[in-house]
């Protein structure tokens, strides 16, 4: 592990060693609840007109409009359609049907008169105010044409995506698989959240975060295992991650310079890059090829794995997601800050309701509990040694 890249070079090392899988997205179908979040694989066209009739706009009378051209008009109410099932009766010459909003126009009828501008007494109604040929009328169609696209390529499916493929009488809907990962945490001393400490021990923290922080930037966790400091345990562990799916692999810990450093054992024989970035925390780094599969390696320390995929994986895979970027913004600091002179700092904050930010924590690799209180991370540049409170910083949201 000699010399130190930067946080850049290693991010663009990773960016190219993940681009094939922007190539190789298969597409699957899913019902419509279960595909927010998908990106639409090819365009959609709407089977229907929408709406898929003429409707009323509004609650009130449907009518001729040259009958009340001139006002007021006083007509017999012949009828009344509801938005039901059915076609209604055709509007006879000099009379109105009473309407309600989303109820089929009759036929005869071009305008509908709100219930606002008539008053009724005895089945008679009054209009009080003329309408065009028109007025609110919704005619089929005029939302989209049947055939006309739907939703385009590419689409990031929402709420309200969702609601137009159910209103064209979709229930499902193709969409770009999600990138498949593999998540292994090493280290004999993890044990599984919640089992009992023995000496030594600590609970695997690690892999329940970077599961999480997957599926956040839309992709899918297909294997996750954790493993002792053993290389032909590590070696299956690979093997099974490769069986269940996995396009890319990240581990934890392992990759640093002491003894019992089986992701570096493993992966240094096969060609790997075994090295650090000038970086706090979060310097030792590894990248690989497994059997073809793209392995990322990170530190165990949990606060230097997280930050690890926040910045140098996270934006792949929001990016094949079609998420948009994690948000970046310039803030003044609360306090002063002291760095080291050729690593860039990533430090754990706090926005202020103020536009400032505040520290949270120091920087040390295994504060947890800092960085849970934080909600960005502030950025010091490698050739900063000192901000003081009032200086502009970036920050990237967590």
């Amino acid at each position: 592990m000699t010399g130190r890249i930067t946080v850049e070079e290693h991010a663009q090392g990773i960016a190219a060693m993940l681009a094939p899988l922007r190539e190789r997205r298969g597409v699957e179908t899913l019902p419509l609840l279960d595909a927010r979040g998908r990106l639409v694989a090819s365009s959609i066209p709407s089977p229907i007109d929408l709406p898929p009739f003429r409707n009323s706009q509004m609650d009130g009378f449907a009518v001729r409009a040259a009958e009340v051209a001139e006002v007021p008009a006083s007509l017999p109410i012949v009828g009344e359609v509801a938005a039901a099932p059915g076609e209604p009766p055709a509007l006879a010459p000099g009379t109105v049907t009473r309407i309600m909003t989303g109820a089929p126009i009759p036929a005869g009828a071009d305008a509908v008169v709100p219930v606002e501008d008539t008053t009724v007494d005895a089945g008679t109604v009054t209009i009080l105010r003329s309408r065009a040929a028109g007025a609110f009328v919704r005619e089929a169609g005029s939302d989209l044409a049947a055939g006309a696209v739907l939703l385009g390529d590419g689409v990031l499916l929402e709420s309200r995506h969702l609601a137009a493929l159910a209103a064209s009488g979709l229930t499902e809907v193709e969409v770009q698989q999600r990138v498949r990962v593999a998540v292994i945490s090493t280290g004999s001393e993890l044990v599984a959240p919640g089992q009992p400490l023995g000496a030594g021990e600590i609970p695997d923290s690690n892999g329940v975060a970077l599961q999480a922080a997957v599926v956040a930037t839309g992709a899918d966790v297909v294997f996750a295992s954790r493993v002792r400091d053993d290389v032909e345990r590590l070696r299956a562990a690979f093997d099974d991650a490769i069986a269940a799916g996995a396009e890319v692999l990240l581990t934890s810990g392992g990759v640093s310079m002491g003894e019992h450093e089986v992701v570096r054992e493993l992966l240094e024989p096969l060609g790997a890059w075994v090295g650090a970035v000038a970086m706090q925390p979060g310097g030792p780094q590894a990248t690989a090829h497994y059997r073809g599969l793209p392995v990322i390696g990170f530190p165990g320390n949990p606060v230097s794995s997280q930050l690890s995929f926040a910045l140098f994986v996270a934006p792949v895979l929001r990016e094949i997601a079609g998420l948009p970027p994690a948000a970046r913004e310039q803030r003044r600091l609360a306090a002063s800050v002291t760095s080291i002179l050729g690593r860039r700092q990533y430090l754990r904050g706090r926005r202020l309701p103020d536009g400032r930010v505040e520290l949270v924590g120091g920087p040390g690799s295994h504060l947890v509990a800092a960085l849970a209180a934080a909600d960005v991370l502030v950025s010091v540049p490698d050739a900063v040694v000192e901000l003081a409170a009032g200086d502009l910083v970036e920050v990237l949201g967590l």
